[in-house]
């Protein structure tokens, strides 16, 4: 199985063109792990808020960009992505959303660092344990992307709406 783009958006650099081949393994697990984490008991409404949030704070335009076509392709309205940014200050949002939303950005702020008791609390208002566990994936899976992409000098090439696949993409060999 060949890894043909980490987003569908984008094309890898000179810096990154190889690693597929150098590493394919890790990358289809890391793919696998992606469909699974996005294949959970979290709405697709806030998995998909999640992951533009997340996109928002590691300010990787082409994984941003494919997250934000992602909801909308999926109903989101373009006014509440528009205010995902300033959500705090949003009245666009509900409680479940904002605390998924607070949620991800303590995940994504504070990596390996515990998170206070209270935010803890105030999300398990609204999610159960299993709810949490999966928000925490799907929170993972993006920050995981994010990351890899920064590392490895990815350059976007944005295309059209029409000319997207879903994601992740696997090409068989």
């Amino acid at each position: 199985m060949e890894l043909v783009s980490i987003c569908p958006d984008e094309k890898l650099s000179a810096r990154s063109a190889n690693n597929a081949e150098l590493s394919p393994d890790p990358l289809d697990e890391l793919i696998d792990f992606m469909a699974a984490a996005s294949n959970n008991v979290i709405e697709e409404p806030i998995r998909d808020l999640v992951a533009v949030r997340a996109a928002q704070m590691s300010r990787y335009a082409s994984c941003l960009d494919m997250h934000v076509r992602q909801a909308r392709s999926h109903g989101e309205d373009e006014l509440r992505l528009h205010h995902l940014v300033g959500w705090r200050d949003s009245s666009l949002f509900g409680p479940r959303e904002r605390s998924a939303l607070a949620w991800t950005e303590i995940l994504t702020e504070r990596p390996g660092e515990a998170v206070p008791q209270g935010i803890y609390n105030d999300v398990r208002t609204q999610f159960s344990v299993r709810e949490i566990l999966d928000l925490s994936l799907v929170v993972m899976a993006v920050n995981c992307w994010n990351r890899l992409h920064a590392g490895l000098g990815s350059v976007p090439n944005f295309a059209p709406q029409e000319e997207l696949e879903p994601w992740p993409i696997r090409a068989s060999s």
